[in-house]
């Protein structure tokens, strides 16, 4: 890499860099994190566990994007003194710039996304429901497999997963199953997955090799912790208790805890089987409940804002978001955003990075626009 070449480059980071100073709410994070210290300090601070240890994943995260912050500016500033220096000193070597470039341009684009995740429910964990459409053994198949990119994705991200409800197909793959990602800002991410995924492959199920196309649905809606109340009537409420079954891991039973709650106003069922407690599955599932009574209001809040602004729901929940393609060609893109790949398996395999990223720029330009 030549001088000339350096300066261009040095200029296009300098853009990025700047707008990344625009976008972080520098400011903002250093109230909240003086908000937490103090809470952290308080009597009594561990008498909640639950609540403590979310208040320390706030602050640590709160702190991570700040040290990153500062370490751009740091690299920045190297990069730049490296420059000058090379300009008056014809000695130094300019080799290893361009892994410099390439590590700086990563932690601007890692630390700019983090920073996109500033709704209050982005937060929270994420409770992810898969329901295969029309279709028989291959919808079910599919719901599978996306199952699995999911899950995937969230050990990649070292989120934790319990499986809430699984009921297994009729020859493969499954009915419906739920799972709840447990993790710092998992719902922030996972919420661009809600939607209809299509798929287009030959069919393993087929004697005669045809190509299907096949639907499947993804829900997700946040777990809420005790910040947001969500108020039920008890009399809104049809609780069923029936024998657990299914695949759903070690924590499945056969005894009678399985609880579905139906929550009348809205026709909403919800269903939880992993406890072995018919109490616990019961919270469990009213949790689940309020998580989607939450994602109602914010999607009535959101379709006020649309029609107000004059603008057209795009990516509300049911409508088709991605098309996966792994024949006569290997494709995936998302209709929102536009971001494809060719890579199938790399996505299938829980990498998921290029589309969701691509979602929460796409959210933020919105908002902004």
């Amino acid at each position: 890499m030549n001088h000339l070449e350096l300066k261009i480059i040095l200029s296009e980071l300098n853009d990025e860099l700047n707008n990344l100073k625009k976008s972080f709410p520098m400011d903002n994070y250093k109230q909240r994190l003086t908000e937490l210290d103090a809470l952290s300090s308080a009597s009594g601070f561990w008498s909640d566990q639950n609540k403590a240890q979310g208040i320390i994943s706030e602050q640590n995260e709160l702190k991570a994007k700040l040290n990153s912050y500062e370490e751009i500016i740091e690299n920045y500033d190297t990069l730049q003194m490296t420059y000058e220096l090379s300009l008056i000193d014809d000695s130094i070597d300019l080799s290893h710039i361009e892994e410099e470039v390439r590590e700086f341009r990563h932690l601007l684009s890692e630390l700019l996304i983090k920073t996109l995740l500033n709704k209050p429910y982005d937060r929270f964990n994420a409770i992810m429901e898969f329901h295969p459409g029309a279709g028989g053994t291959e919808s079910q198949d599919w719901a599978e497999m996306l199952y699995r990119m999911y899950t995937r994705f969230a050990e990649s991200k070292r989120y934790k997963i319990s499986v809430l409800d699984y009921q297994i197909g009729d020859e493969a793959g499954l009915k419906s199953a739920t799972i709840l990602i447990s993790g710092l800002n998992a719902y922030g991410y996972l919420k661009a997955e809600s939607g209809v995924h299509r798929l287009v492959r030959i069919s393993p199920f087929d004697a005669s090799g045809r190509r299907h196309t096949s639907f499947a649905s993804v829900t997700v809606v946040p777990e809420l912790d005790e910040t947001i109340d969500i108020e039920i009537d008890d009399n809104d409420l049809k609780i069923d208790v029936y024998r657990s079954s299914g695949n759903g891991g070690q924590s499945v039973n056969t005894t009678d805890s399985a609880v579905r709650i139906t929550h009348l106003p809205t026709k909403i069922v919800v269903t939880c089987q992993n406890q072995r407690s018919q109490i616990q599955n019961r919270e469990t599932a009213l949790r689940v409940l309020k998580g989607k009574l939450y994602q109602l209001e914010l999607e009535r809040i959101q379709n006020e804002y649309d029609q107000l602004s004059n603008n057209k729901v795009s990516n509300a929940f049911g409508s088709q978001i991605r098309s996966y393609v792994f024949h006569p060609y290997s494709m995936i893109k998302d209709h929102r955003t536009n971001a494809e790949t060719g890579n199938v398996q790399k996505v299938m395999d829980g990498d998921l990075d290029l589309f969701i990223d691509a979602f929460l720029m796409m959210q933020s330009r919105d908002s902004q626009g």
